[in-house]
């Protein structure tokens, strides 16, 4: 999962949202930025608290920017994905970044660089709100059950926040799951034009594949998700509490920042095959090609492996790596202005 589905990733704003390396960066930062800024104005104690619904305004927002910034890179990487389904594996040797970037300019346009971007702007609303809604709720139930015999203990707070992250990550990538696959056929699709759009590419994949065609691929998706959020989360707050140790002065917006994207390339680089697997498994049958792998989760690694060895698991990695950085800056910049702009407006009213 594309640190989407890695990601996958919820900006939660004055929450602290486990579900990726990206949430931790943006919550933790904006509010640490915020408590700084109004210590700086002795007029203002505290800066005035945005409410939910702004909260998912801010991160709805930032979230479709960031992707929008850095969409030519996520459909490089979904391209090179899956070329090893219906391509010559020794042709494939000859392809580098540039090439294919060189090849959509000259062929498609360089309005192509946005294929399947609308598609991911409204996948990414609903899944911030599923998101957001379903960690508050399994945090309290996680909570609930936990508050007797642990309460006051770091520990267990840290595995309620964590596991509620998890399993919100799950439950907001099961319902918006057809957005997701449906914006990586668009992407997919190079000069043969087979879905028209949106609505039609819905239509055609109910169709031709039935309904649960929508759901292709779900389960390297779900099995993603776990990972993706451990290696985040760990490597993110690893990473951050020996810089602060040994640099305790340094800017929290800089550290944050800092952390958030080494924690991403981290996550990207252990969950990787497994996006790619899923990558591969949503675009089975599609424009009515014939299927490639019928043997399952395992019996797609497996035969990947065996027609385009381990590195054909990393296919793609590359643009993964050059979005990690500045998707995460992206984030953290429009959330924090978006956010100070809200309370500012809140303060007013």
């Amino acid at each position: 999962m594309n640190m989407e589905a890695r990601v996958g990733v919820v900006v939660e704003g004055g929450q602290k949202a486990l579900n990726s390396a990206h949430g931790a960066v943006v919550d933790g930062g904006a509010r640490k930025y915020l408590q700084q800024q109004g210590q700086n104005k002795p007029s203002l104690n505290q800066q005035p608290q945005i409410g939910t619904v702004q909260q998912l305004l801010a991160g709805g927002i930032a979230g479709a920017f960031s992707k929008t910034c850095t969409a030519p890179l996520a459909r490089l990487t979904i391209l090179f994905q899956v070329q090893g389904m219906h391509s010559d594996v020794a042709a494939m040797k000859k392809t580098s970044l540039w090439h294919e970037a060189s090849r959509i300019i000259h062929e498609e346009g360089f309005r192509a660089f946005w294929k399947g971007n609308l598609v991911t702007i409204a996948h990414r609303l609903p899944y911030s709100s599923v998101n957001f809604y379903a960690y508050e709720q399994y945090k309290k139930f996680l909570q609930s059950m936990v508050r007797e015999r642990y309460q006051g203990n770091a520990s267990a707070d840290l595995l309620v926040h964590f596991f509620g992250g998890g399993l919100a990550g799950i439950t907001a990538a099961s319902v918006t799951y057809p957005l997701d696959l449906v914006r990586t056929r668009l992407a997919a699709q190079r000069n043969t034009i087979y879905y028209r759009g949106i609505s039609h590419a819905f239509h055609t994949i109910c169709r031709e594949e039935g309904f649960f065609g929508l759901y292709k691929g779900l389960g390297a998706t779900l099995l993603g998700v776990g990972p993706s959020i451990a290696i985040s989360f760990s490597v993110y707050e690893s990473l951050r509490s020996f810089w602060q140790s040994r640099r305790p002065h340094d800017s929290t917006v800089m550290v944050s920042l800092a952390c958030g994207s080494l924690s991403g390339i981290a996550s990207s680089t252990a969950t990787f095959p497994l996006d790619l697997v899923r990558r591969r498994m949503q675009l089975e049958g599609a424009g009515g090609r014939a299927r490639v792998y019928n043997t399952g989760l395992y019996g797609t690694f497996k035969h990947i492996v065996k027609s385009e060895g381990l590195k054909g698991l990393y296919r793609g990695i590359l643009p993964e790596y050059y979005k990690v950085v500045p998707s995460v800056g992206i984030v953290f910049m429009t959330y924090e202005t978006l956010k100070t702009f809200l309370s500012q407006i809140s303060s007013r009213s």
